[in-house]
């Protein structure tokens, strides 16, 4: 898929907020500094377009970003950050959930899980919360090209059984720098599209 525009459509909190019309949405979702950040940049092809911190915890609204004036990506809070205060955790919990339960445009989630290590308690909370309403959801590693050739036979086992992903659910390795699952990435988005 060639990027020919991108745009910040809408930031949001609330249900008033989201964006008009019926382009199809794909939920972005990850525990912080999992490299959400860097997953939206290396799908549209710019360098800095989504903020990357070096402080987890920094994105605390829905970020609505408008794919070829076709799609939507849509960039959340990330979880399991320890210094964001329980209050504002409660409230993007809230968010992200009424987000789920009431927007019938979202068509597939991505879950990003570090590659590196086994996805944490907060992954497989995640997971579960997802299956719970029924969503499409695929598997994104992200940092693949961190681990080494002889270890990743091991950590794609570690991930599918931590997460008890049945054959049949999608498990896509993810690498910035070579760009490996990218294509894949876009196979599914255009699969929604097409179907619309």
């Amino acid at each position: 898929m060639e990027i020919k525009t991108v745009d910040l459509k809408n930031i949001a909190v609330r249900q008033s907020q989201y964006p008009e019309g019926i382009a199809p949405e794909f939920l972005l979702v990850g525990r912080s500094n999992v490299g959400k950040s860097s997953f939206i940049n290396t799908l549209i092809s710019r360098k800095n377009y989504a903020r990357t911190s070096s402080k987890p915890g920094k994105t605390q609204t829905l970020n609505f970003y408008l794919v070829n004036e076709l799609f939507y990506l849509i960039d959340v809070p990330g979880y399991g950050y320890a210094k964001v205060d329980k209050g504002t955790s409660k409230k993007m919990g809230m968010m992200i959930e009424e987000y789920l339960k009431n927007r019938e445009n979202l068509k597939h989630v991505f879950l990003l899980v570090d590659y590196r290590h086994k996805p944490t308690e907060d992954d497989i909370l995640m997971y579960n919360f997802l299956k719970y309403y029924n969503l499409r959801i695929t598997i994104i590693a992200t940092k693949y090209d961190k681990v080494t050739k002889n270890s990743r036979v091991k950590q794609d086992k570690l991930i599918r059984d931590t997460l008890k992903l049945d054959t049949t659910e999608s498990f896509i390795p993810f690498s910035t720098i070579s760009k490996k699952g990218k294509e894949e990435v876009f196979e599914i988005i255009e699969s929604y599209i097409k179907e619309d």
